[in-house]
């Protein structure tokens, strides 16, 4: 449990856990510095901060949402899953469920381009605080450091994952650390940790500490995250590190910079810096350069993560996926989405110039899955867990209640750069549903196009064709229908193999399917064709492997008495084009936006594991 508390340090925590880098000083840097380094506004700022971390991270996430496992997987993907296998027959609720998973996967892409930028910023200008002459250097160095950091996704990161806890570790030690002095110089600093200083300050200057809201919420970008890697670690091994050693290290770390910023009003320029003594804050620049690197590299990783995900519920098209462990699946590199991410922070980053300008635009984002989280989980709780209305009623108040005050403080920022997270979380939007439509469109035409496959069994026992030796393998969606690549090898050559498997690979909306239950051989109620269908079920997580698959299936059951090794695989590939006719509920926008992502997409033949000297790709062309 110990070894697990200390790696989920290294890949659960990089985001929250480096937020005092620049919360703190964004808050006090509003309107120009209208919250000001006095008692009122200083206690008022820490207390705002704690209670939305306890209250959000210790009290909402570890305690509640983390109960919604699904086999052991979070995140709001995962969370939609569930919702859709634990309330059957409720179309609606299951519909919106998925609406708001895919809002908010979209919505952790658009954070997952804001923060490396924001946070490797923030630790570089640290630089400033050394030595003011040289901030010139920042930008570039940030740069530098964020263009390297995509450059080695394609290395994979087993093999420095292992340093992660250790560095993260020694992080959250430091920072508790440079917090405690002060906290001790100045004890009065401890009353922050009251509600009463929360409601003080939003008493006397409400509108203020309104819109200080807004930045607040910076203390908890990652807070999802805890939910997000729950798979990875294990509820309970992300708690013990929550509570004993990143929630005691923040809390400290938070109260020092009150109390320095009281004792020293000129540090909210960069209060965290400035809390240590002048012959430390070089290393500690180096060691939040490297905290920054690794948080930035768990977002990273999570959009791989997210987009298999999507990939696999069929909300984007088949992307290129390398695994680059070979006893980590979950560890993988998504080459489309690396490009994508690195052109996106380097504008950004360029564009804004600067931490402080990029906080202008983050926490959108996070307020946006905070509350769809909230949301599909009463949804969850109240459909499934059959909680009462008051538990219910409790539970929405005080954290949707907290998350709408926190969007609505964000709401301000929209003018100042809000409005980019909001755009990226639209296109994805548009991207996953459009696909989501769009397959369903050519699925129906291509339905018409490869015709009944009982009837197709009929012509080949009428002694229609020349069985050829050999083991012909046909991914293919459905068993109702034939396969365009048989199809065309009957029609145009005359010949269907002696052996024939029909493969159809159904993504389930768990994380992982036994490889005993993953199987399923159907003689399409003949016995004597050599024709069989092989049903194959994976889990989100899991690798859709096909020869793997007919390995397990000649292995496991004798129904499917054939050599995989030896099998040729045939490819069905429609070509997808736009056509003049006006398709009800698919405006020409999604058409030509559909085609683009079609014509993108990776080869069936990388993502089933197909081998390249025995795959052969046949196809037709089908207007959309």
């Amino acid at each position: 449990m110990a070894a697990l508390a200390v790696g989920a340090l290294g890949v659960v925590f990089g985001d929250i856990g480096t937020s005092p880098l620049y919360s703190l000083q964004t808050v006090f840097a509003i309107d120009g510095g209208a919250i000001r380094p006095v008692a009122l506004d200083v206690y008022g700022v820490i207390s705002l901060v704690f209670w939305a971390v306890l209250l959000i991270v210790s009290i909402k996430y570890v305690v509640f949402v983390m109960r919604a496992g699904n086999d052991g997987e979070g995140g709001i993907m995962a969370l939609a899953a569930l919702i859709r296998r634990s309330v059957p027959g409720r179309t609606k609720m299951v519909s919106t469920a998925v609406l708001f998973g895919v809002i908010g996967a979209a919505l952790f892409f658009g954070d997952s381009v804001i923060t490396p930028a924001i946070s490797v910023l923030s630790a570089i200008e640290g630089i400033e605080v050394v030595s003011p002459e040289i901030k010139e250097i920042i930008l570039p160095v940030g740069v530098t450091i964020l263009v390297l950091l995509f450059l080695a996704q394609r290395l994979g990161t087993h093999r420095v994952g292992r340093f992660f806890g250790p560095i993260m570790l020694l992080w959250f030690v430091v920072i508790g650390l440079l917090g405690l002095p002060w906290v001790v110089a100045k004890p009065g600093i401890l009353l922050a940790l009251s509600p009463t200083s929360a409601i003080a300050f939003f008493l006397d200057r409400p509108v203020l500490a309104f819109v200080a809201m807004g930045a607040v919420v910076l203390a908890i970008t990652g807070a999802e995250a805890l939910y997000a890697d729950m798979g990875h670690f294990g509820r309970p091994a992300i708690s013990r590190a929550w509570f004993f050693v990143v929630f005691p290290a923040l809390t400290l770390n938070y109260l020092g910079q009150g109390a320095l910023i009281l004792s020293r009003p000129e540090a909210v320029s960069n209060p965290f810096f400035i809390l240590a003594p002048g012959w430390a804050q070089i290393p500690l620049v180096v060691l939040a350069t490297v905290a920054t690197v690794i948080a930035s590299q768990s977002v990273i990783s999570g959009a791989f993560s997210m987009a298999r995900q999507a990939v696999q519920l069929g909300l984007l098209p088949i992307l290129t996926v390398r695994h680059t462990s070979k006893e980590e699946s979950g560890q993988i590199y998504v080459p489309g989405i690396n490009w994508i991410l690195l052109a996106g922070v380097i504008i950004l980053t360029v564009t804004f110039g600067s931490s402080q300008s990029l906080a202008t635009a983050y926490g959108l984002a996070v307020t946006g899955t905070l509350l769809l989280t909230t949301s599909l989980f009463l949804v969850l709780a109240g459909a499934a867990w059959h909680w009462k209305w008051w538990q219910l009623t409790l539970v929405g108040v005080v954290f949707g209640g907290l998350e709408l005050v926190f969007l609505a403080g964000n709401l301000t920022k929209i003018v100042h750069g809000g409005w980019l997270p909001l755009l990226l979380g639209a296109l994805v939007v548009a991207v996953m549903l459009t696909w989501q439509r769009g397959r369903r469109v050519v699925t129906a035409r291509r339905a018409e196009i490869e015709g009944s496959m009982a009837e197709f069994v009929d012509e080949i026992r009428a002694g229609e064709g020349v069985r050829v030796p050999g083991i012909a393998v046909f991914p293919h969606p459905s068993k109702e229908t034939v396969p365009l690549a048989l199809r065309a090898n009957f029609e145009f050559n005359g010949v269907v193999h002696e052996h024939v498997v029909i493969v159809t690979v159904i993504p389930e909306n768990v994380p992982h399917v036994p490889r005993n239950e993953r199987l399923n051989v159907d003689s399409l109620h003949r016995t004597d064709d050599g024709i069989v269908h092989l049903t194959v079920r994976f889990g989100f997580q899991d690798d859709q492997d096909i020869p793997s698959a007919l390995r397990d299936a000649f292995m496991l059951t004798s129904e499917l008495e054939i050599d995989p090794d030896a099998a040729f695989y045939y490819l069905s590939r429609v070509s997808i084009e736009v056509g003049h006719e006006k398709e009800k509920g698919l405006p020409r926008w999604q058409k030509l936006l559909f085609v683009g992502l079609a014509h993108n997409a990776a080869s069936p033949a990388v993502y089933f594991r197909l081998p390249v000297e025995r795959t052969v790709i046949m196809g037709t062309r089908v207007d959309l």
